[in-house]
């Protein structure tokens, strides 16, 4: 097929808070030639941002003891935030302490500590080794130890006796979760509760590029989705679509090759990609569809 109609989602590429960490990061290195910039973690889930930053002289490192005994300059706190310890630990250093949590994910973070304090047994809906689920948990732990990171109603059950005791249960949510997750897990949890208090702290970008996406995919033969695979936003999104209609999710543009057939049997394609996706992978895709 020769020009397909392709359908590009409005919300498709980076969200408020990861637009805000990349662009102030650059800002930060550019202002300070001299200095050192490191990330604390990958700053955003995509692989050719991190290679672009390096280029610019930006160092990402895993963890702390990976710091030089002598640096100086800046360390970055990312967008998904970090546990308070780290920030105690970075203190110890020479280097100027930058916070970039997202305004979002901060809210997520002091809504399940002001739970914890208020006595309730706190239930974290996400993926417990996603570094913004960590970090919300160690920030819920210092306050209490009834804190549990839960990703579906299999989880809830082996927790179940402990929740039953309990009886008061405050749920605040990972800002990239789908929404049915969240409604089967309160499902769950509603039965065991004598005081059930959530937190809907799925941010709106996510909701709305869900919400978008789906409406895209009922008009479209093919969705392609445009993100890492280490992105929590961008599997979701292709986990939604993949029960509506045929979707493809890729990191870049190289990995279309596998899929000139089903490209070009469809009349209709719509894109989408996640929050952490730049424009230049989105416009790559669209070039790629054009020129088949």
């Amino acid at each position: 097929m020769t020009n397909p109609n392709i359908k590009l989602a409005k919300f498709a590429g980076f969200c408020y808070g990861v637009k805000r960490a990349v662009d102030t990061v650059i800002k930060l290195k550019q202002k300070n030639p001299d200095k050192d910039v490191y990330i604390l973690g990958e700053l955003i889930h995509n692989a050719y941002v991190i290679s672009e930053l390096q280029k610019l002289g930006i160092i990402t490192i895993s963890t702390i003891a990976e710091l030089p005994s002598n640096a100086s300059g800046f360390c970055v706190i990312r967008s998904h935030g970090a546990a308070p310890e780290v920030f105690k630990e970075l203190q110890k250093t020479n280097l100027e302490v930058i916070d970039l949590t997202c305004p979002d994910v901060k809210k997520v973070q002091q809504k399940a500590i002001e739970l914890a304090k208020s006595g309730y047994y706190v239930i974290i809906v996400g993926k417990a080794e996603h570094p913004e689920v960590e970090a919300i948990y160690a920030n819920a732990k210092l306050h209490s130890d009834n804190v549990a990171v839960v990703n579906s109603k299999e989880q809830i059950k082996k927790i179940k006796d402990a929740l039953k005791q309990h009886k008061k249960i405050g749920v605040v949510v990972q800002t990239t979760q789908r929404i049915t997750t969240l409604n089967e897990i309160m499902a769950e949890l509603t039965p065991l509760a004598k005081e059930l208090l959530i937190y809907n702290t799925i941010c709106q970008s996510t909701s709305m590029r869900q919400q978008e996406a789906v409406e895209l995919s009922k008009g479209s033969d093919l969705m392609i989705v445009a993100g890492s695979k280490n992105s929590a936003n961008t599997t979701h999104l292709a986990e939604i679509l993949k029960n509506i209609v045929q979707t493809i999710h890729i990191e870049n543009v190289n990995e279309l090759d596998s899929y000139k057939n089903l490209i070009k049997k469809a009349d209709t394609i719509g894109i989408t990609a996640g929050a952490s996706t730049p424009q230049i992978i989105i416009d790559n895709v669209i070039k790629y569809i054009k020129e088949e």
